[in-house]
């Protein structure tokens, strides 16, 4: 398998990736994505490079334009002469595991600039609207350079609050019309947005949403000197106010520097990754629990009611640690 090449190819991988050469950058989140013997090895030779992207998550109900609204952004940005990554994070087929969107069309503009990189990543299950696979994918781009990685959630609504957790900067995406001022006002969705964005704005509609969401953010209690989020009204297929949501993105950004914050948030966001890690370790360790024999006779004694779930769960413990 290509996945098992031989260790002296990672710090090649990690050189090239340096200098900008895309297929590298593919090969190492394809690495990434299989879970390869080669991860331990590769994160540590990205380890160096991480911390000097703007990571902006983009989320929001499904149709409000994500996509559309990413695209747009990368051009503007582009025209900033800022290196660009897109982790674009599709539902996966039930059938091949794959992402079901990963040609990305609306994105293929950008497909021949050498200064960005798209990368489809299939969410294989992962609730959240994320794969598992975004932290250290987010590592290969850092190291690649990009000034601004933008994260494109599956698109599930209220569930994608995991994405607040992973980014710099979280950008909120609603549309006249589709019910998304009564979404706004729901758990989650007020407490993760950095910046809000009115996609479809030369809908009828478009200010009474503004009104609205001005008017429950407004009731959202915030510390002094907190960040105020912005609300941004864009019509993202024709270009319309892309220029202000970038402005409305970099004045977060400078927020986030001047006030530590931004420190606060990727610390939080290593320790995230870290306990991840190290549960899914356990998990693997813990994956053959149901073929064990003292299972079965602790479940007896259950059953029988010679034992209870709690002294039987701390006999199981004591036989695993001892196996």
């Amino acid at each position: 398998m290509a996945s098992r090449r031989s260790t002296g190819d990672v710090p090649e991988l990690v050189e090239k990736a340096r200098s900008g050469d895309a297929r590298s950058v593919a090969r190492l989140i394809s690495l990434v994505e299989d879970a390869s013997p080669l991860l331990r090895e590769v994160m540590a030779g990205l380890a160096p490079y991480a911390g000097h992207s703007h990571i902006i998550g983009v989320t929001g109900s499904p149709g409000v334009g994500k996509s559309t609204s990413t695209a747009a952004l990368v051009t503007a940005l582009r025209k900033q002469d800022k290196r660009v990554g897109v982790l674009a994070v599709d539902p996966s087929s039930p059938f091949s595991g794959g992402a079901l969107l990963g040609d990305r069309v609306r994105m293929q503009d950008h497909a021949l600039d050498k200064e960005v990189y798209i990368r489809s990543m299939a969410s294989r299950g992962h609730l959240g609207g994320l794969s598992w696979a975004t932290p250290q994918a987010l590592r290969v781009l850092e190291a690649a350079g990009c000034d601004v990685i933008l994260i494109e959630t599956v698109g599930v609504g209220q569930s994608e609050v995991e994405i607040a957790a992973m980014a710099d900067t979280t950008l909120v995406l609603i549309a006249p019309g589709m019910g998304d001022g009564i979404q706004a006002a729901k758990a989650g969705i007020l407490e993760i947005g950095d910046v809000y964005v009115i996609n479809k704005a030369d809908r009828d509609g478009a200010d009474q949403v503004r009104r609205d969401l001005r008017s429950m953010l407004a009731l959202a209690e915030r510390p002094d000197g907190a960040w105020k989020p912005e609300i941004v009204k864009t019509v993202a297929s024709k270009g319309e106010g892309i220029d202000d949501l970038v402005s409305a993105l970099e004045k977060h950004f400078e927020h986030l520097s001047s006030s530590g914050e931004l420190d606060k948030r990727r610390l939080r966001r290593a320790r995230d990754e870290i306990e991840a890690i190290a549960v899914t370790a356990l998990r693997e360790q813990w994956r053959g629990v149901h073929e064990n024999a003292a299972l079965d006779e602790l479940a007896a004694e259950v059953v029988a009611g010679d034992s209870d779930p709690y002294a039987a769960a701390d006999l199981l413990l004591e036989s695993l640690e001892r196996a």
